[in-house]
């Protein structure tokens, strides 16, 4: 499965694990090289998985928080503990 924006690859790998809906990356094949933190909302510090978004970056065009990865998971979420998700789009 591949995560791609604008012609790049953001995530490959065959090994994405599905929780509610949404299909998520391990670390170690997403490249981290055009994610940048995002700010974090008042949403987001409510999040009870400790929700962190990112923007996907390529030089000077940016895609506010297109993924995101779940720094404290509750039980619910925790098979996909700091692993990445991406919106479709």
């Amino acid at each position: 499965m591949k995560a791609t924006w604008r012609g790049k690859v953001i995530a490959e790998s065959n090994r994405t694990r599905e929780a509610h809906g949404y299909r998520y990356f391990p670390p170690e094949w997403v490249r981290m090289d055009l994610l940048r933190k995002a700010r974090k909302t008042k949403s987001d510090l409510a999040c009870p998985h400790g929700v962190r978004f990112y923007d996907v970056v390529n030089g000077a065009t940016r895609s506010k928080r297109a993924a995101w990865s779940y720094e404290a998971p509750l039980a619910s979420m925790k098979k996909v503990d700091h692993w990445f998700g991406f919106w479709d789009d």
